[in-house]
């Protein structure tokens, strides 16, 4: 009995240990497992052997039974199920033995996926199979987990990584938060919106543990829960919801005009035009000019940059193309989780443009306090992108943006949404969040 191609990339899809891989690695175990057969009471593996590789059983049932140290008894283990894998794909010359004979309890079929190819099982990222990690992007290594069980990672704050006086950077909560709910789903869906609440400041010295919640599994849509923990606390909180590619009407709100981005200076430059601006002391002019400018994950420029110096009444909104610096690896999941990083970027800054605000001055505590994004086409990371912000409203400590993200080409591909707190620093007080 053959199987149809399709079938199977969605079967190995749904299993929990293939999900943690990339999309493109699934679909190459896909090309290569074999099918067997088996009938009721014969062996799949016997004990002190190694097998054919790593086998997932797709239909039937087997049992497993051990021998009992020093005795010819038989352990009898729980029965295995549609959905359960076991064995050791093993690409070295020394092979791992199976410790139980596996037996088939009925007409079964299972994949399996040989020693030869058991390297499509292994990644240092989790978005390409054999990354050289000098080649890889910063803004990629950031958003690399350590799994620690299923649905379990932890994520680390690099010297390298920007933060925040102490605070890890809200993208980096929100893309490691994705990555992780990412890692949990058939790889043929895609994330299609996500909504999070910051709920404390996180501590850039101390680990974050991500924690997933299989909310729903379908066909078509997943639903996944993400808990950000530090210290035994909830810092963040993610419902993130995926789907699987489909047809459906169209249409879309036009880009703005916007000048290309080589039209635009690299922010970059604009910094470094501080260091010999004349409106500056000379010696706050020298200092910037002996400051070391820490590596930044995106390219950015800013179509309505802020002038750091004369304060401004500006309007509230602000164009902003951005990329990631560096090549990213072809995965979908990881370019989403790219923007997720890059969205909250200037985003709340867009609220204060009218009120005189600089950035970079400890006049305002300004603090994420939820975010939410709607993908809605495919789109590259590393590639430019619009970034139009609005701010409708501020009052009572808050301030309210929406954002299109736009490709340079003029396809709307996400939407985002973002609330902060916007307070007046008073020395005297010190925050609780």
């Amino acid at each position: 009995m053959a199987v149809d191609s399709k079938e199977v990339l969605d079967f190995l899809g749904s299993i929990p240990l293939l999900q943690q891989l990339p999309g493109a690695s699934v679909q190459k175990i896909a090309d290569v497992v074999k099918l067997r057969h088996f009938e009721p009471g014969e062996m799949l593996v016997h004990e002190g052997s190694p097998g054919e590789g790593l086998y997932f059983l797709y239909k039937g049932e087997a049992e497993v039974s051990a021998s009992i140290s020093g005795t010819m008894m038989q352990h009898t283990m729980p029965i295995l199920k549609p959905g359960d894998y076991f064995g050791y794909a093993c690409s070295g010359p020394v092979k791992t033995l199976h410790k139980a004979d596996i037996n088939a309890i009925t007409e079964l079929m299972c994949f399996v996926l040989g020693h030869e190819d058991a390297d499509l099982l292994s990644s240092e990222s989790i978005w390409a199979t054999k990354p050289d990690q000098t080649s890889v992007s910063l803004v990629e290594r950031i958003l690399q987990l350590e799994t620690l069980e299923v649905d379990l990672y932890r994520g680390v704050t690099e010297k390298e990584y920007p933060s925040f006086g102490g605070n890890v950077f809200g993208g980096q909560l929100l893309g490691q938060a994705l990555a992780a709910a990412s890692k949990s789903v058939d790889p043929s869906l895609l994330v299609h919106s996500l909504h999070s609440y910051f709920l404390r400041t996180g501590d850039d010295q101390v680990p974050i543990i991500y924690k997933v919640e299989r909310t729903r599994d379908g066909h078509t849509f997943a639903t996944r829960q993400v808990l950000a923990i530090q210290k035994g606390r909830v810092i963040f909180t993610m419902y993130a919801s995926f789907q699987r590619a489909a047809d459906g009407v169209e249409h879309q709100q036009p880009m703005p005009d916007a000048p290309n981005p080589d039209e635009v200076r690299p922010w970059e430059k604009v910094l470094e035009s501080y260091r010999t601006d004349p409106r500056i002391p000379l010696k706050i002019r020298q200092k910037l000019a002996s400051m070391k400018v820490a590596p930044a994950p995106l390219e950015m420029r800013f179509v309505e940059p802020i002038d750091r110096v004369m304060r401004q009444v500006l309007e509230p909104r602000q164009r902003v193309w951005m990329r990631s610096k560096g090549k990213l690896s072809d995965d979908q999941a990881l370019q989403r989780c790219v923007a997720a990083y890059a969205s909250d970027w200037t985003f709340i800054e867009t609220a204060l443009r009218p009120h005189k605000h600089i950035p970079g001055r400890n006049e305002m505590q300004v603090l994420s306090l939820d975010h939410s994004m709607w993908f809605h086409k495919p789109f590259r990371a590393d590639e430019w992108l619009l970034y139009v912000q609005t701010s409708p409203q501020a009052g009572h400590g808050r301030g309210l943006v929406f954002g299109q993200i736009y490709t340079q080409s003029g396809e709307l591909v996400i939407s985002t949404a973002q609330e902060g707190m916007l307070r007046k620093t008073d020395p005297g007080v010190k925050s609780r969040l």
